[in-house]
């Protein structure tokens, strides 16, 4: 029995991801679980591949032929693994756990959000507490996106609401607490499952390719009556857009069209509309500051504010 199947989706990630797995495997050598890893290349033109497969011949690598994004890429893995069959949930995992290639896990990280996962009925997902390289402080997790954090991304906002509830965030002194604390969703970086979480509320939704799937996916977790755990106790360095860094404009576009999704799937009439009239003005602003910016970048500007007036 397989009590943790852990699952890395790459895309260009040879510069972190030998680093990321040595970190993990070293945690998990103290950890006492009993694990499958799982690897999902995304069509790396930067030999990811290769340096997993000299490095690390041990894990289950999935070599894709074309970038799946996060959701599809999971989902392959998690298909394979069985996660589509009810009838074999008894032989399934304990638990799945999402880790970004652009992290590094701190020892005893994996086993403490295993046991915490663990130890309540309710509780269906945990996610780690989250530094940068330099060891500062991330948001680990987040409320669900609504129309303040539009209004920050765009327009003058004071500092206290930016780092606040109207901006969706979670007070940094929580973190400070060591004490895990109930989220509306964790940063996909570190989001750890139990099995009758993903039984229960399916795979990933295919529809989103970067950005906000796992909002989706702890939206209907919720919803199926599952709380949510930040575990401060579990330490985790996330760098950050490693690979979403590389194509920016890109990026940009993908994160908006995310958002959008989310909110049409989720959210009310009046909401979605006022959304939309928010973002559309406020990428308006931004494109008048960029008078500098590369075309690449205006380019992308003007296409999200041709989707926000859909």
């Amino acid at each position: 029995m397989v009590d943790l199947a852990i699952i890395i989706v790459t895309w260009n990630s040879a510069r972190v991801i030998a680093a990321a797995l040595q970190s993990l495997l070293d945690d998990l050598a103290d950890s006492r679980l009993a694990y499958d890893l799982w690897l999902v290349d995304c069509a790396s033109t930067d030999n990811t591949a290769a340096v997993i497969r000299r490095g690390f011949p041990a894990l289950t690598l999935i070599a894709s032929a074309e970038n799946l994004g996060f959701a599809r890429a999971n989902n392959l893995a998690l298909r394979q693994m069985g996660f589509t069959n009810q009838a074999a949930a008894a032989d399934l995992p304990k638990a799945v756990y999402l880790l970004n290639p652009d992290t590094l896990t701190h020892r005893g990280a994996t086993r403490t959000l295993y046991e915490t996962l663990l130890a309540s009925q309710d509780v269906g997902v945990v996610g780690a507490r989250l530094t940068f390289a330099d060891g500062s402080f991330q948001h680990s997790a987040f409320r669900f996106p609504g129309l303040g954090q539009i209004w920050t991304e765009f327009f003058p906002t004071p500092g206290r609401f930016i780092e606040g509830a109207f901006n969706g965030r979670y007070a940094k002194s929580k973190y400070e607490t060591m004490t895990p604390f109930a989220v509306d969703f964790t940063l996909g970086a570190t989001m750890m499952l139990k099995r009758e979480v993903l039984l229960g509320a399916g795979l990933l939704d295919e529809d989103f390719f970067i950005y906000c799937e796992e909002v989706d996916w702890a939206w209907r977790i919720q919803r199926n009556g599952w709380r949510i755990l930040c575990v401060p106790q579990a330490h985790v360095t996330h760098l950050g857009g490693q690979s979403t860094s590389q194509a920016r404009p890109w990026s940009l576009i993908n994160l908006w069209k995310s958002r959008l999704l989310f909110y049409d799937k989720h959210y009310p009439r009046w909401k979605r509309w006022l959304a939309r009239r928010l973002l559309a003005q406020g990428m308006k602003r931004k494109l008048s500051q960029l008078a500098a910016a590369d075309e690449a970048t205006r380019s992308a500007c003007q296409t999200i504010i041709e989707m926000a007036n859909v």
